[in-house]
């Protein structure tokens, strides 16, 4: 048995089981839900092609891209390793930074009101313009896709983060200073399981955004990649790889939201709309 403990009562939860591990997006009528919606997307995209006779180099049907698919695997699967890793270092980077930060300002409140200003400003900034100052700093190498990927995933987890650590139940805030608890330990009991449905809920964005931010580094500047596969694909008008190099990187990012997702149902074991 596994013993989850809080301020008022002390509850006993059984070992985690697979089915708590699946997200609710994983039930079979959510899967029977979203094939049958791929399925229709799929038909009406092949009737398309057909019926007004597009040419492939400006849209191939599902059938063409399912071909590229199969005939360059292996080029996909070599293309995708180096976004995979950068887009996971900048992930670990980005957030692991925002979390940081966000203690920061909660504990600090002249720290929050000089750099959050300059974090909303870096925020702001776009991304493309960015990149090329940190090919200049950081060289042709893997540290500056890692750094834009990180940027990308900064600054929501920061704002959920701090949000989050304020969102603590004031009488729960209240019994831990009666109990003579010291920071660290109200931090630890009370202000991060507070925060963790929102750090989760960034976390889903940010994993999404870092494959972006990969890919963008690499647009800048790399022989590798998916980014570089798909600046190499549209040059070269091979539309049908264009595709299925888009449909690469979106399965890693739908990959990366469904482990965030699972490791969120495995951590936060108690109903985020409940109080503590």
């Amino acid at each position: 048995m596994v013993v989850v403990q809080d301020a008022s009562r002390t509850v006993k939860a059984p070992f985690l089981r697979w089915a708590d591990l699946v997200p609710a997006a994983g039930t079979p009528r959510a899967i029977i839900m979203a094939a049958l919606g791929l399925i229709v997307v799929m038909t009406v995209w092949q009737f398309v092609v057909w019926a007004f006779s597009v040419p492939i180099y400006l849209l191939p049907s599902p059938v063409d891209v399912a071909n590229a698919l199969v005939k360059d695997m292996g080029l996909l699967a070599k293309s995708a390793g180096p976004t995979i890793v950068e887009g996971f270092l900048g992930f670990l980077l980005g957030n692991i930074v925002a979390i940081l930060v966000a203690v920061a300002f909660v504990y600090a409140k002249p720290v929050e009101e000089m750099f959050y200003p300059v974090a909303i400003l870096v925020n702001t900034t776009p991304i493309v313009a960015i990149a090329p100052v940190l090919k200049i700093l950081l060289g042709n190498g893997i540290e500056p896709k890692v750094v834009v990927a990180a940027l990308i995933c900064f600054f929501p987890t920061l704002v959920n983060s701090v949000r989050g650590f304020r969102a603590v139940n004031p009488q729960l805030l209240e019994l831990m200073h009666v109990l003579s608890a010291s920071k660290t330990e109200i931090f630890l009991k009370v202000r991060l399981f507070s925060a963790l449905p929102y750090i989760f809920a960034a976390l889903k964005i940010s994993v999404t955004m870092c494959v972006l931010g990969a890919i963008v580094g690499e647009w800048i500047g790399s022989n590798s990649g998916i980014g570089y596969l798909l600046l190499q694909s549209m040059f070269e008008f091979d539309t049908p790889r264009l595709f299925a190099t888009i449909f690469v990187a979106s399965m890693i990012a739908i990959i990366g939201f469904a482990i965030v997702s699972v490791v969120e149902k495995w951590a936060i074991r108690w109903d985020p709309g409940s109080s503590f």
